[in-house]
């Protein structure tokens, strides 16, 4: 299985950390308050494809603003998985790699059928 891409997903997480002290957010940042902020953003992320034909969905990027705003869903999805990782003291990268192998393991790729 390769590796994923490195993200600095330590990096990310202390800017949010300072974001949110910055504006006294943390007793308020619980991994539930937040998990329940990030199904908020998720259904954000759904409306935009919800009237959309399948073809549709696959051209957004052909329309700037829409993309755009595709990518500011994602990202606000994105964000609220890092600081929940972040408040339960999750390795996210080591998450997402064993994850990536459990997968691998129960969805094993097709064999190719020999002439």
């Amino acid at each position: 299985m390769p590796h994923l891409r490195p993200m600095d997903i330590e990096n990310l997480q202390k800017q949010l950390r300072e974001f949110a002290a910055e504006r006294n957010w943390q007793p308020y940042q619980t991994p539930k308050n937040l998990a329940m902020a990030m199904v908020v953003e998720a259904a954000e992320l759904v409306e935009i494809f919800q009237w959309l034909t399948p073809e549709e969905s696959q051209q957004l990027k052909g329309n700037p603003a829409k993309h755009q705003h595709l990518g500011e869903e994602i990202a606000d999805v994105m964000l609220y998985l890092l600081q929940i990782a972040d408040h339960c003291s999750v390795d996210l990268q080591a998450a997402l790699e064993r994850k990536l192998a459990l997968n691998a393991i129960k969805h094993p790729a097709p064999t190719p059928r020999q002439a």
